[in-house]
């Protein structure tokens, strides 16, 4: 008995059985779902079989003698095309997990789908020519004039194949790159396969382009060679002062925008100068181009508001007739008599509910303070006592958490600070300094607590607007309750009526 099975796996027959149910067993069962794993077995199976087959005086990759035994004829026959298929199998797995261009892994479907082609058609013809000992010569000489036909049928097709070919071994884009047709199509690549690349535009609508079309178009990748966007925006201003004034005025609209990047610094150039404007480019760089909304809204409202607090006035359109409406001249008069406190009140959300007469009592009792260029204007944790609005110039705020400084923004024309020890007896969350000449004007606590006393609705809606602001900062901190001491923002009206001492209704 022992004999007879020794017998039995000499046989290269039941040896080769034997390994194909192992093989089969551990990588497509055991190892299914562990994609490195089965392809370790693969390989292992692979060199397994091939120690096998060279072992029983099989080469693979030749031509079979002629056998006179049929049933050896068969076995050699298969064995070879279970060799070719499992090397195939082996380089395709390979391919999936190992394909890098460029250092970066990838997910190109259609290069790998080509290499892959490559490798099984290569695989098929090896056994077309080691197994049936068919001339490859000779078959692909007699499929000329099939091919000639099948590729007049599909040339519309194979354009498409061959242009997206081109195009992923070039990589002007890539899955996630923001494109620019020369059509003024444009959107985000999502998806590129055989026959075309599939972009989701600003609308979130999906447009189907044919590779064939988009190898012949112009197109401008904005996400290359990096995801910073370039942004420019034109301004013109009355020239009323020198224009280096103007161009100071604009930098600071640039030095106090939180939407885009400090570097490369932002620039503005005059490009042109003549009786009725200074017309200025505004030039910066944003994160990505999905910023690019917020960033020109906040930059145009940031020009507004420098130009109005240096009292310099926006140039009409090109063309238009230049003319003073009364409108103007009633904004001139409001201008002249309740100054400027009045004015910085009306544009600051914590008194939008005041009467003319709240804010012309406050307006009133305003002290304004100027700071020179890096001057500190508030240390971290300090508890200002009056809340300070911001006339001109840019202010910058910025925290220290252990050796890390952190800029949590930066404050414009119009911006207040100080309201947290003012309303709830908080520090500032951040060190508060010049970046430019600035001119504030401040609010004393003595002064506001009154006002507070005899209107309580006030601190609700003094409540609720801070915690808007708490909310927006929130992220910026590990701890989240950083910017209330540990209060949550929803007892902020609470903490507001028992500092100035109100009654609950």
């Amino acid at each position: 008995m022992p004999s007879s099975l020794l017998k039995i796996f000499a046989d290269p027959i039941a040896q080769f059985c034997v390994l194909i149910v192992a093989g089969t067993l551990i990588s497509r069962l055991m190892l299914r779902r562990r994609q490195a794993g089965r392809l370790i077995g693969q390989t292992a199976f692979f060199i397994a079989l091939s120690v096998l087959l060279l072992y029983n005086g099989i080469i693979p990759y030749e031509p079979s003698p002629v056998e006179a035994d049929i049933a050896r004829k068969i076995f050699v026959g298969f064995a070879k095309i279970v060799w070719w298929v499992n090397g195939a199998w082996v380089l395709v797995a390979f391919v999936r997990i190992f394909l890098i261009l460029e250092r970066k892994p990838r997910e190109g479907r259609l290069v790998q789908d080509l290499v892959v082609g490559i490798i099984y058609l290569g695989a098929t013809l090896s056994i077309v020519s080691n197994v049936f000992s068919v001339p490859i010569g000779t078959l692909i000489a007699t499929s000329g004039v099939f091919a000639i036909i099948l590729g007049l049928a599909l040339q519309s097709t194979l354009n498409d194949v061959f242009s997206g070919i081109a195009l992923n071994l070039n990589r002007p884009y890539t899955v996630g790159d923001w494109v620019v047709l020369d059509d003024d199509i444009q959107g985000r690549i999502v998806e590129t396969n055989w026959r075309s690349t599939h972009l989701l535009n600003g609308t979130n609508d999906l447009v189907v382009i044919p590779n064939s079309a988009l190898a012949k178009a112009r197109l401008t990748n904005l996400s290359s060679p990096d995801e910073s966007h370039g942004l420019m925006i034109s301004v013109r201003i009355v020239p009323t002062v020198v224009p280096r004034v103007i161009t100071d005025l604009m930098r600071n609209v640039l030095l106090s925008s939180n939407s885009i990047l400090k570097f490369p610094e932002p620039t503005v150039m005059i490009d042109s100068i003549d009786g009725q404007a200074i017309h200025l480019t505004l030039s910066c760089r944003i994160k990505d181009i999905s910023m690019t909304t917020a960033a020109k809204n906040e930059i145009y409202d940031l020009i507004y508001r420098h130009t109005k607090s240096s009292s310099l006035r926006l140039a009409d359109p090109v063309g238009s007739v230049s003319a003073i409406t009364q409108e103007q001249q009633a904004d001139g008069s409001v201008a002249q008599h309740p100054g400027t406190p009045w004015r910085l009140l009306s544009n600051v959300p914590l008194f939008s509910s005041l009467t003319e007469d709240e804010k012309e009592t406050l307006a009133n009792n305003m002290t304004r303070r100027t700071f020179h260029k890096d001057s500190v204007i508030a240390e971290q944790e300090d508890r200002l006592k009056s809340l300070m609005i911001v006339r001109t110039g840019v202010v910058i705020v910025s925290r220290r958490e252990g050796v890390r400084q952190i800029e949590l923004g930066r404050l414009a024309p119009g911006d207040y600070f100080g309201e947290g020890g003012v309303l709830m007896g908080a520090g500032e969350v951040g060190t508060l300094r010049a970046l430019t000449f600035v001119v504030i004007y401040e609010i004393s606590e003595a002064c506001l607590a009154p006002l507070i006393r005899d209107r309580p609705s006030i601190a609700e809606e003094l409540g609720l607007i801070m915690s808007r602001r708490i909310d927006a900062e929130r992220h910026l901190f590990a701890d989240s309750d950083i910017l209330t001491n540990g209060a949550h923002p929803g007892s902020l009206t609470s903490r507001i009526r028992h500092l100035f001492q109100l009654q609950h209704d």
